[in-house]
């Protein structure tokens, strides 16, 4: 197991070491033209990344105990801060959603501390009420509640994405903790009108649909992003135009630094460094599921499964994205994108995967 834990550890550094190389090549000269300082983004990035590592090794630290006692704490306080940052003053209102708390020049955005909060309260309840999981009313509904609640904070923000990620992960950890599959399926079929009137009835996502179906029907509007990516991704063939070379990244790709970075990725290094990232994020799930396959615990089972789920599924969703698979989402590629909360969460979630490897080898 300690072998599992260093090549997890070692993945995820050179992935933020990748993050740090193309995040400087792809926000120096926006940087440089907007704030006179082409080390701008990644100064900051730096410090979000010093904090993010922090947490991992404090997150790894801590007794497997102690993070099951505080589950259900955490989960309450996520829901108090979704709620709080709903607050007009308290929380940060950007474009019409108000998703971040400003906390002297930095903002962090709660959502993504819903996410680990609800890994950890769903891997708790898992290990608690194993026996009785298959139990619709005594298994099923109570993480159906607080699934719900929080779910619903985020959508108020409003956040689609993000709420149909938690939700996403949290019946993939219900599954595999027992409950049936039949219960699953009722809930997503009785969902679906909900989904169908959040997507098709608000103007801004039903044009985000329209535009991933067809996107050259607005090229100089909602299209351009994605076509802007198309044209990246296309220009870097197999080994890139070379580092640093991207013409993209000149004011023509919007959030090249952040949510379409696997988009430079491509320009600059072509077909074999976004292979490479793949293949790195291949080798972590790899990895990641060796222990849950060796855990001997329902808890540090759950709680690799969940970690393992959340950073699949947002590489999935963001490379999916720069390449016109999915409608376009506001979801940075982990480790790699511009962090701040993100990157922080992300990176205390891998230190919650390496406690639960590292309380494994306890039991032998």
């Amino acid at each position: 197991m300690r072998k599992i834990r260093i090549s997890i550890f070692l993945i995820v550094t050179v992935l933020a070491a990748v993050g740090i190389v193309m995040i400087y090549s792809a926000s120096a000269i926006y940087a440089y033209g907007n704030m006179g300082d082409s080390l701008y983004f990644l100064k900051k990035h730096l410090v979000y990344l010093g904090i993010g590592f922090a947490m991992m090794f404090l997150a790894m630290s801590i007794n497997i105990g102690t993070l099951k006692s505080i589950s259900k704490p955490a989960i309450l306080l996520s829901i108090i801060l979704l709620f709080l940052v709903l607050v007009p003053h308290i929380g940060r209102e950007t474009q019409g959603a108000r998703r971040w708390f400003r906390i002297g020049s930095v903002n962090f955005q709660p959502s993504e501390f819903a996410k680990l909060a609800m890994i950890i309260y769903i891997s708790d309840l898992i290990s608690r009420k194993e026996n009785i999981m298959k139990d619709f009313l005594y298994g099923y509904m109570p993480a159906l509640i607080v699934l719900g609640i929080v779910a619903g904070l985020v959508l108020l923000e409003p956040d689609l994405g993000t709420a149909i990620t938690i939700a996403v992960i949290t019946l993939i950890m219900l599954f595999s903790g027992g409950v049936r599959v039949y219960h699953i399926l009722a809930c997503v079929l009785a969902s679906l009108p909900a989904l169908y009137l959040l997507l098709f009835r608000v103007p801004y996502r039903r044009k985000r649909i329209m535009m991933f179906l067809n996107p050259w029907a607005d090229r100089r509007g909602a299209g351009f992003q994605i076509i802007q990516s198309f044209i990246a991704l296309g220009s870097g063939g197999l080994f890139g135009v070379g580092l640093g070379q991207s013409r993209q990244k000149l004011f023509y790709l919007p959030a090249s630094h952040t949510d379409f970075i696997f988009s430079i990725i491509g320009e600059e290094i072509g077909f074999v460094g976004t292979a490479c990232v793949v293949m790195l994020f291949t080798l972590f799930v790899w990895q990641g599921m060796k222990i849950v396959f060796r855990s001997p615990g329902t808890f540090e089972r759950s709680l690799s499964f969940g970690v393992i789920s959340l950073v699949a599924i947002e590489a999935v969703i963001n490379i999916g994205v720069t390449a016109g698979a999915f409608p376009t989402k506001g979801l940075p590629l982990p480790f790699i994108s511009y962090g701040g909360s993100h990157l922080i969460c992300h990176l205390a979630a891998i230190g919650l995967l390496l406690n639960a490897a590292k309380s494994c080898e306890q039991y032998r």
